[in-house]
């Protein structure tokens, strides 16, 4: 493997014309490695620019002008056999795309793995000498190393740029977009049901669950808090979320007294994100939810504990935080002392909430009138 300097510049050879990016992280990681798909396509024109991702987030992507192909990475079912037939199809796709040039924007083991099955020439990644498998060098032709400015950037735009900008590919807007197509929009109307929202901008959108636990508010607060909305704004709400949380966000809903609709569960990540973009407000806890929701363009509320808002919330005016007045926010714990509770966002009232959201909707009505 050789080392890439991030002081000096890597040049990639002319001949360059199919690029393979590898994200394999969580959604928000896929939706913060927006901006380096866009300095890879307008820093090598003519060029056709690919996304491997995890099974079921390329939907988030389908839409995207910069992008040539998406491919998932899925898990096969069956006994060893089929899924070793699986998987060798999936890398026969792969090697017969002819990829100049593969860059893993993670450290994970899978994409080391898919990066050199994809016998690209040129595979690059980040280099860190320190916890790296002995293997992993072997998968990669070049690993760049970390930048260390000194300097602490919010989000995780950056941190993906960091890998790319040594080899000649930047970007002057390094805000996260997602784009939503005229078909996952016509169907995340047809899901939402127009008794209860009135059409675009005539409704908010919740996220009250997280992956963790001690990143969440109580179901009541909740409660009360759409209830308020809808009370001082008219506006309806519609709560997103995985499967899994369905049952939680029912029980939520019963102690709701506004009008609300339940799509835990109930859309792809193309209609959910065509149902954030038609929305006024996308209030929630810190999860993937609100960086969908900024990066369509619509104005976020997040409410953060444990977790840092600096270096995970939305970047922009538009995007708000509600902070816990407590001095050990954050902790960048597992709830206090890594019991799995907050007492940060227990002791969070729905009034603190509130302030935040009456400035955001202000702004709004503000912006509109020109004023």
């Amino acid at each position: 493997m050789r080392i890439i300097d991030p002081s000096s510049m890597f040049k990639l050879p002319d001949s360059v014309r199919k690029v393979l990016l590898i994200q394999l992280g969580d959604i928000g990681d896929v939706v913060w490695t927006t901006p380096s798909i866009r300095a890879v396509k307008n820093s090598l024109p003519g060029s056709k620019v690919s996304v491997m991702v995890k099974d079921g987030f390329g939907g988030l992507l389908e839409a995207d002008p910069s992008i040539d192909q998406v491919f998932e990475v899925k898990s096969y079912r069956g006994n060893l056999f089929q899924q070793a037939a699986g998987q060798l199809s999936f890398i026969r796709e792969l090697r017969a795309q002819h990829f100049d040039v593969v860059v893993d924007l993670r450290l994970g083991d899978r994409g080391a793995f898919m990066s050199f099955a994809t016998g690209a020439p040129l595979r690059i990644t980040f280099y860190h000498a320190e916890g790296m498998p002995f293997w992993r060098p072997f998968c990669f032709t070049h690993g760049v190393l970390p930048a260390n400015d000194g300097t602490r950037h919010r989000g995780g735009t950056e941190h993906i740029l960091r890998i790319i900008r040594p080899l000649g590919m930047d970007t002057d807007d390094p805000i996260p977009r997602l784009w939503v197509s005229n078909e996952a929009q016509k169907r995340a109307m047809k899901i939402l049901p127009g008794e209860r929202v009135k059409g675009e901008k005539q409704y908010i959108t919740i996220n009250p669950c997280s992956r963790w636990s001690y990143k969440e508010w109580d179901n009541r607060k909740w409660a009360e808090l759409l209830g308020w909305v809808w009370k001082d704004f008219g506006l309806a709400s519609v709560v997103i979320g995985s499967a899994e949380e369905r049952q939680r966000m029912e029980e939520l809903l019963r102690q709701c007294q506004a009008p609300a609709v339940n799509l835990a569960g109930q859309t792809t990540l193309a209609e959910l994100a065509a149902v954030l973009s038609q929305s006024r407000l996308h209030i929630g806890v810190d999860s993937a939810a609100p960086h969908i929701a900024a990066a369509v363009g619509v104005p976020t509320v997040t409410i953060y504990g444990p977790s840092s808002w600096f270096d995970w919330s939305p970047v922009g005016d538009s995007h708000r935080v509600v902070l816990p007045n407590m001095d050990c926010v954050p902790c960048h714990q597992k709830g206090c002392d890594g019991s799995g509770r907050s007492r940060c966002l227990e002791e969070l009232t729905v009034e603190q909430v509130q302030k935040v959201v009456r400035e955001e909707m202000k702004n709004q009505t503000t912006a509109r009138s020109g004023s």
